[in-house]
This record gives structure tokens, C-alpha cells and sequence, in this order.
């Protein structure tokens, strides 16, 4: 049959699908595609055409069987990676399940709510749960929402992952890639502003009046809060405040920066007790004795007694201001109205007693910045020399951006399952909730530095737990001294090296410079860390308590 041209065939094409004639004129056809099936040419040794077929038959199967061998392993390894890609998708998924029903609880009405039968994103302080605190601004929306959707991202990563091939990496974007959308790439973990205005009052003490500070309760971090308050107290009766020595309590010049307390008031307002006792010319007194706590008065025992009046300090009888407190188990709240009239004397040095357990104004007190008008980010500090070692510290260790854990433990799990909400949680659950941190945050390469009181095995199989995308994360503790390191050795060189309470302010001043602290919660510890880094402006939105919102899944029988 004659072929039809297609389309505009040249003369060569034409011929080329023209009868071919052999050389000696006979006609012969046109070779037959190589997918016909048609006369099979004769293999040598064939004595059949049935024979010749199943040869052939039998050695494309044993190519194809090769074939299905050498590329086994390929497709085991295909098969593991998408395993892989999908657990880790579904750990993901379930993470952000967790997300957005925290911050659908955070964010809906009480379930009872005639009134709001609907789901509502404005917050309602009805439907606070305990420490569940409810979405306060857009900002906090805000930042919630993108984080589901930069969890949303890195499940999509994880599923296209078992699809790329080293040709293809750039299938698997980084996390932020996608969210130019907004304008420019947002930084889920920025800095918390600072509240731009503050309840204070002045701090003008007389030059002759003086307030005596007793802090008994707990160790540095209690005796701090403590300090606060009778800073509040002070400033409220017009009295210089005098920070007892280290023969009754710690020795506060040490640890903290005394002189910058002064220079933020712009005046003296806090003196030492050796300073006391040089004005004093060696008459110290205490005239008026009066308690803010009633039971026990001002938490003072005959042994405490005993230590003031061994400083050489000639005591007033120590009475309660309001007596019938002591039948009440907690201290009744009290305004400045009350203190005002109660503690308002003409007496040259009086003392209020331990202040860490008064309820006093506490939302004024314990404000960011503190209760007090002053010109610093923040008053109670560390001293420079325990500042300066945590910088080179940081330095030399962890750089600019890392992540810091305060891990209590020792004496923390009678005192966390005694609360309604237990704070002591099992290991392998407190890396988990590390672990969702180091997430969000984003880090290529986090590093932790780890605050903790935990014994070695505690520590060990932490380290073991938390690992990210198949790598260990550096859990980093401050070293033993060694005279070959110098990022210590201004503390050595004023014999301030290896004392615990500058050792425990030091470790408090790492953690305030970290990009996003984990806190443990209950801990007075933590709440000074979170206190430093508000002032300091280094506080970020992925700051958490460890598992925070979360009970531990396994508690012990109290006894």
C-alpha cells in the first residue's frame, strides 16, 4: 500500500519511503519496525522457532530478575526514608494538634457560656484556666498563629524529604521560606517589648532614718525577692535601707552591684551594714521592732535572735502589727494605706522582719522594672566582675545565640507534687518539651546551656533524649576551674572564685543573656532569671516554663 506524505516531505524523505529494489533490479519491501512481531532470524544452535522463543524468553526473565536484585537495596532504602519522613511528619502533626488546641482554650469562652454559644477569639478572663493564662493582646495571637504555621511548614518538609534526591535538595525549603508572604521574614522568638509605662513612686530617703532588712526564708534568689520588697517598704517610709552582713545573712556586695543600685536612684539609698556601723560610730540599734508578719513574728527565731544581737546590735521588743494575723494561716493582703499608718515612725532604725512571704501590692511590687521610679533597665543586678565572667563565658562557649535551661531537681519533686499542678516532670518527657522548644526557636545548630542541681545520671540521660533531627544537641554545664582557661579568672584574681552564692548568681547572669530561656516552674531561681532578662530587654516570646501548660505524665503517691 503507498504511503501518504505528511506535510511538506523533501525528496529525500520520499524516497526513503519508496519501494526498494535490490541491486539486481528484483522488488523487494520495506524493513519491518523493530516492534513487530514477525519472522524471528534463526539463532545459531536454534533447531526450532519454539525453542529459539523460550531461550529468549528465559534470558529477558534473568535480566529482569538481575535487574529486580542490584536495585533491591535502592528501593529499601527508598522505602526507610519515607518511613522515616512520616513518623516524623505524624510527631509533628501531633505537636501542632497540641498548639491549637492550647490556643483554642486560650482564646474561646467558658464552655458554659450561655451567651457565647459560638467559639470566640476574644479573650475572656472567665475562661482562665490555672496556669493557662488567656491570649492578653493581638501580638500574643499573633505569634501563636505563626507558629502553627512554621509547624505546618516543617511537617511539609518532612513528608517532601523521602522525595529528594541529592540533584533535588532545594524540594525541601527552610522554614521561613514561605513566609515572605507577611512582608518579611518573622522572627518567631523576637525580643518581648519592654511595657512602656510603669506604677512608681520616688525613692527620697532621709539621711537619718534607716530600715533594717531581715530575710530569712530560702536561699539567694528568696533573700532577693525579699529585698524588693523592703526596697518598696523603704521608699514608702522615707528610710535608707541597710543590707545586714555575712555573720547573719549573705554577702550581698559580692553578688550583687551595690554602687549601681545608688546610681539609679541617683542618690544613696542602699548602704552596707559595715557602712551602718561607721555612722553609727559603733552604737548599732534597732528601736522599733515591729512585724509585717504576725506568726511566727517576722519569721524570727531565739537563734536568729541571737545573731543580731551578736553583731552588736541592741534590740526593741519585737511585736506584731496586726496581732490578730496570727490566727490565719496565710497573711491577709494589705494596701499602702494600712502600711502607712501601721509602720510611719519617728525612730531612727526600725525592722519589718522576712518580707518574702508578704502580700503587699503584689502587682505593683513584682511589676517588670519594680515598683520604684529610677533610670536603669533594671536595679538589683549582679555585680560587674559576675557580669563580665558571664560574658566571656558566652563567649567562649555559646555565642550569640543559644538556648538556656534551668533544670531543678534536687529537693523539687516532694515540693512539685504537694501543688495542684505538679512541676517535677519525668525525664523523657521533660526532653520532649525541650525538644519543641529547640523547634520553634529554629536553631541550625542550638546549643543549651544547662543551670541544674541534677545528680549524674539525671544529667546523662537528659543529654541522651535530646536529639534533633538525628543529632545530639550540646547540653553544656560551666566547667571545673582550670588555670588554662581565662574566662573566669577575674573572679580567681578577687577571690570570688568557687563560693556558691557568686557560682548561683553567675549561673542566673548566663541564662539572662540566652536567646530564649526554659524556666522551671515554682522555682524562685527562674522567676529572677525571667526578672533580669525583662530588664534587660533580652526576654523572647519563645520563653516557656519547661512543659509549660502540661502535668507530668506519671505522678508519685505523696506520703
Amino acid at each position: 500500500m503507498a504511503r501518504i506524505p505528511i506535510g511538506n516531505e523533501t525528496g529525500i524523505e520520499k524516497e526513503e519511503h519508496q519501494t526498494l529494489f535490490t541491486q539486481n533490479g528484483s522488488r523487494t519491501s520495506s524493513p519491518r519496525s523493530a516492534l513487530e512481531i514477525g519472522h524471528l532470524p534463526t539463532l545459531p544452535g536454534c533447531f526450532s522457532g519454539r525453542r529459539c522463543l523460550f531461550l529468549s524468553f528465559s534470558i529477558s526473565l534473568l535480566l529482569v530478575l538481575i535487574f529486580f536484585l542490584f536495585s533491591r537495596n535502592g528501593v529499601d532504602s527508598s522505602l526507610d526514608r519515607m518511613r522515616e519522613s512520616e513518623l516524623r511528619a505524624l510527631y509533628l502533626l501531633r505537636n501542632q494538634q497540641a498548639g491549637l488546641l492550647n490556643l483554642w482554650n486560650r482564646t474561646r469562652p467558658t464552655a458554659f457560656d450561655a451567651a457565647a454559644p459560638s467559639p470566640s477569639f476574644a479573650p475572656s478572663p472567665a475562661s482562665k484556666k490555672p496556669n493557662q493564662p488567656n491570649i492578653a493582646d493581638l501580638d500574643e495571637l499573633e505569634s501563636a498563629l505563626f507558629e502553627q504555621i512554621k509547624l505546618n511548614k516543617q511537617i511539609q518538609n518532612a513528608l517532601l524529604s523521602s522525595h529528594a534526591t541529592e540533584n533535588s535538595s532545594s524540594a525541601v525549603s527552610d522554614d521561613n521560606a514561605d513566609l515572605e508572604m507577611f512582608g518579611s521574614t518573622i522572627d518567631p522568638c523576637e525580643k518581648v517589648n519592654r511595657t512602656a509605662s510603669r506604677r512608681t513612686i520616688e525613692w527620697k530617703p532621709k539621711k537619718d532614718r534607716f530600715l533594717f532588712a531581715i530575710c530569712l526564708s530560702g536561699q539567694m534568689s528568696n533573700h532577693l525577692i525579699c529585698l524588693e520588697k523592703h526596697m518598696f517598704f523603704a521608699a514608702l517610709l522615707d528610710r535608707v535601707l541597710i543590707l545586714p552582713g555575712p555573720d547573719f545573712d549573705y554577702q550581698y556586695d559580692e553578688v550583687l552591684d551595690i554602687g549601681h543600685i545608688n546610681e539609679c536612684f541617683g542618690r544613696q539609698v542602699v548602704i552596707t551594714f559595715d557602712h551602718f556601723t561607721r555612722a553609727m560610730k559603733n552604737k548599732t540599734k534597732i528601736d522599733r521592732f515591729i512585724c509585717y508578719i504576725a506568726s511566727p513574728p517576722c519569721y524570727m527565731d531565739e537563734e536568729h535572735v541571737q545573731e543580731l544581737k551578736n553583731l552588736g546590735l541592741s534590740l526593741a521588743k519585737i511585736e506584731a502589727a496586726w496581732p490578730e494575723d496570727a490566727k490565719s494561716k496565710t497573711p491577709k493582703k494589705r494596701v499602702v494605706g494600712e502600711i502607712m499608718h501601721k509602720f510611719s515612725s519617728s525612730d531612727e532604725v526600725i525592722a519589718i522582719g522576712d518580707m518574702f512571704y508578704a502580700d503587699v501590692e503584689e502587682e505593683w511590687v513584682m511589676q517588670p522594672g519594680g515598683p520604684l521610679s529610677h533610670k536603669c533597665k533594671t536595679v538589683i543586678q549582679p555585680s560587674k566582675l559576675i557580669y563580665l565572667t558571664a560574658e566571656r563565658f558566652v563567649q567562649t562557649f555559646m555565642g550569640g545565640n543559644f538556648v538556656a535551661l534551668h533544670f531543678r531537681r534536687h529537693g523539687f519533686l516532694k515540693f512539685c507534687n504537694l501543688k495542684k499542678q505538679s512541676c517535677f516532670f519525668p525525664i523523657p518527657q521533660a526532653a520532649e518539651c525541650i525538644l519543641r522548644v529547640l523547634e520553634k526557636a529554629g536553631a541550625e545548630k542550638p546549643v543549651i546551656y544547662l543551670s541544674t542541681d541534677a545528680g549524674k545520671s539525671e544529667v546523662d540521660l537528659l543529654r541522651s533524649l535530646v536529639v534533633l533531627n538525628g543529632k545530639p544537641v550540646p547540653l553544656i554545664r560551666r566547667p571545673a576551674f582550670d588555670s588554662a582557661e581565662k574566662w573566669d579568672a577575674i573572679l580567681y584574681r578577687n577571690n570570688l572564685g568557687g563560693d556558691s552564692q557568686v557560682e548561683a548568681m553567675l549561673d542566673k547572669t548566663i541564662c539572662a543573656l540566652s536567646t530564649v530561656f526554659i524556666g522551671s516552674s515554682g522555682s524562685t531561681f527562674t522567676e529572677d532569671i525571667i526578672r533580669l532578662r525583662r530588664g534587660w530587654g533580652s526576654a523572647s516570646k519563645c520563653d516557656e516554663y519547661l512543659c509549660q501548660g502540661e502535668q507530668p505524665n506519671y505522678i508519685a503517691e505523696n506520703i
